[in-house]
């Protein structure tokens, strides 16, 4: 069952919470706990919402204030929507990649360059080797100066 479903009429959600339908009612109205609605108005709890109430009760109890809780819910509410973007994007990209299996292929040009090659294209392989040592200091210095 998804947890986002909007499957239970207040009765049924309040039941659920340990609260009454009143409670939901007011925690509706104050934004801390925002159900779904029906096409007719009723107000539709989900799994999620229910562990909110649940949330919301506990930490009322411990002596958090409404702002406070809501504020709270309010943050995990973003962390939530985007851990789900996240995921939404991470599945787009595994789409593409396997949609398009080597189309960006890089290699170093002439120069040293990175440039890209089209899907498919060979690299005329260079066989020129260039190795750089550091020469001694003492070749370094000049026999005509003296210092």
């Amino acid at each position: 069952m998804d947890d986002e479903a909007p499957i239970f009429a207040i009765t049924v959600a309040a039941e659920l919470s340990g609260m009454h339908p009143q409670t939901l009612r007011q925690y509706d109205r104050l934004g801390l706990v925002v159900p779904a609605r029906t096409q007719g108005g009723s107000r539709r709890y989900s799994l999620r919402h229910v562990e909110q109430l649940r949330e919301v009760a506990r930490l009322s109890a411990d002596g958090m204030s409404l702002p406070a809780i809501a504020r709270l819910i309010s943050l995990e509410q973003q962390v939530h929507d985007l851990r789900r973007r996240v995921r939404d994007l991470e599945q787009q990209l595994d789409r593409e990649r396997q949609s398009r299996p080597g189309a960006r292929v890089f290699a170093a040009g002439p120069s040293g360059s990175v440039v890209t090659l089209r899907h498919g294209a060979r690299v005329r392989r260079a066989t020129e080797l260039v190795v750089w040592r550091p020469r001694p200091a003492a070749l370094d210095e000049d026999p005509r100066r003296e210092g």
